[in-house]
Parts: structure tokens; sequence; C-alpha cells
């Protein structure tokens, strides 16, 4: 939402005490009694969950949730690197597939495999020797299209990154910075996975030829400039097409006032990068025993359930369910693009630098 989260500010958290981004979390001692009962999480701005949801977790651990927003996911990864040594809290969530190298390598995290793990989906996990980090989540980054737009132009909506680039689209797409943005970064890595490490670049050549848009982050990119979604109607957007996610349709209908009867927006399927989000206990927490049952929560039947009508992303669980509405209006891809996260790890700054070299300069 992010997996990337994350994704999207459809939805807010409800009944969480949301602190600025500053200084050491109140729980980096754990010295008073009020401290051990506090449990910090650290994530990025599209973390969500239902007020009884996280009451129930309260009243049966005994610990009060405080939960610390740090902007997109990359530049909450990014802190949360800088404050390793004194952290702002106990549990870090929002670290996707696309950057979770970067965490590792910095040793952001210890060893702790929560309960239930065993029932994660074996295509999302990871670190399995050393369980720094536990899957969460999972979604698709693709490009959404204004069904409007292009029903109005009796032009086809692209299906492809193919597409993208041809004369029928020019002027027409917003991306997200990949050097700032997850979705962005995302978007990135699809193309290459697609192109190879010899074709992306001339790829993107021709995509920025073909005159796309570059913007810092997905809610400026979705609520600003895309033509399709109820903020970019409001702010009179003219981009018709915006790299977002596929669960964006269904959150157009249930968000929608009045809510329509069908989604306004659709997603190009064979531009999809499949993210994955984790979580994990902060090396240097203040209130570790907290924190783990924090992580033991968020692989819940009751949290997976909860998390994609709050934060738009799909459970990773075995056997957890899918609200109609995403079935319905944003069903995950059938052959997403992915890649080995050792290769992401070998080629991504070298890739974003080129990236930022070739398209923003």
């Amino acid at each position: 939402m992010s997996i990337t989260r994350k994704a999207t500010v459809f939805a807010v958290g409800l009944g969480l005490v949301t602190l600025s981004a500053c200084g050491s979390s109140d729980s980096g001692s754990g010295n008073s009694e009020a401290e051990s009962k506090t449990v910090t999480l650290v994530s990025h701005n599209s973390w969500a969950v239902s007020k009884g949801v996280l009451a129930a977790f309260e009243k049966q651990s005994g610990y009060k949730v405080k939960v610390l927003e740090d902007g997109d996911a990359g530049q909450a990864v990014n802190k949360a690197i800088l404050t390793k040594d004194n952290p702002q809290g106990d549990v870090f969530f929002g670290v996707d597939n696309t950057l979770l190298s970067r965490a590792l390598d910095n040793d952001l995290f210890q060893s702790y495999e929560p309960k239930g793990a065993d029932r994660i989906e074996a295509r999302y996990r990871a670190d399995q020797e050393q369980h720094r980090v536990t899957p969460i989540d999972t979604g698709d980054i693709c490009v959404n299209y204004d069904k409007a737009y292009f029903s109005e132009h009796e032009l086809a909506p692209p299906t492809s990154y193919a597409d993208l680039v041809k004369p029928a689209y020019k002027n027409l797409l917003v991306t997200e910075n990949a050097s700032t943005s997850s979705p962005g970064l995302g978007f990135l890595l699809g193309t290459a996975a697609e192109y190879g490490d010899g074709g992306w670049e001339g790829y993107w050549k021709k995509l920025k030829a073909n005159g796309v848009k570059v913007v810092d982050g997905w809610e400026q990119a979705y609520n600003e400039e895309f033509s399709g979604s109820a903020g970019g109607k409001k702010a009179k957007a003219d981009r018709p097409l915006v790299v977002s996610y596929a669960s964006s349709p269904p959150a157009e209908v249930i968000y929608g006032d009045p809510k329509p009867t069908t989604a306004p927006t659709g997603v190009a399927e064979g531009t999809c990068f499949r993210q994955v989000e984790y979580a994990g206990l902060l090396s240097d927490a203040g209130n570790t025993a907290g924190g783990k049952a924090l992580l033991d929560f968020l692989l819940t039947r009751t949290f997976q359930e909860d998390m994609p009508l709050n934060m738009f992303v799909y459970p990773v669980v075995e056997g957890a369910k899918v609200p109609e509405e995403f079935t319905k209006y944003g069903p995950q891809a059938k052959n997403p693009e992915t890649m080995d996260p050792a290769k992401i790890a070998d080629n991504r700054d070298d890739w974003v630098k080129s990236w930022t070299s070739l398209v923003l300069k």
C-alpha cells in the first residue's frame, strides 16, 4: 500500500492514537509500568484497523497500542533505519518486498516467529532461516484507468506495458517517483521484470517520450492527478491513467458518495506487480513482550479478515476470507510480474539511479 500501503488513503484508523514523526517512542526504555503496558507500532501512513478489532486485542493482551505513522512506505523504512539504535517503537509494519533487503541489511529487526506463522501461504514467506520479518498482507501495483474517459473518447483502455507507449495513450499516464514512492518503485520493478536488464531503460525512454508524468507520491498521483478518482474529479485532474493498486476500484465503490453500482475505474491487468508487506520486531525494541504479542495479533484470522476494507490489501493467512467487494471489483491479478528479493536487492539502487537520470533529468 505501499504494499504499498500504505496503498490508499480511503480509510483511516479508528480509535488509534497517532503521533507525529519525531523523537523516540514512549516505549523506549520500558522502565515504567505505563510503558510496559504500551506497545508502539511504527508504520507508513496507510495503517488502519477497525476500532472493535483493536479494542479486543488490547483487552485480551493487556497492552495499549500506540501508532506512529511516518509518511510513505519508503520514507518510513528510511526513518526506521536512521533511528534503529534508538527506535521510535517496538514493531515496524509496512516494509515491502521492494525494500525488504534494505531493512534486513541494516539489521532493523530481531528474530521472532509469531504464533500462526505456519498458516502463512508459502508463496509469501521470506527470511525463513532467521524469521526477522513476517508477511502480513499482499496486493498488486497496477495501472488504473478512468472508465468514463475511455468511453467518452471511444478508446480502448490499455491492457499491457506495451500499450502505454503507444501514441493513443500519449500524455495520459501519471506515476510516482521510483526513488520516493513504494508504488512508483513497484511499477519500475514491474517493467524491469517484463523487459529484462537490457530492455527496461529503452522502455522508459519510450514512456517518457509518450508524456508520462512523474509526481512524488501516491496520494498526489491518485487524488490530484487521476481523473477517475473521487479526489481527482474534485481537483479537475486530467490524467486518466495512474499507477495505483488492483484494490483501488473497490475503494472507489465503497467510499463513493453516492455509492456507484459499478466501479468507475478499472485495472490494466498486464501492468501488475505483486507487492508483499512485512512486519518485524525492531532490534532495540523497549517492549519486546508487547511487540511479540502484537505480531501474533497481526496473523490472527480476525485481523487478517479486517484488513481488506481498512487498508485495501489481501490477507496472507490460509483460509482468511476476502470481502465480496474485493472479489467483485478488485480481484488479484492472475499473472502479475514478480521478482526474486535477491535480484531486487542486487539491482534496486542502481536501477533507481538510472531511472532518475533517465526520467527526471
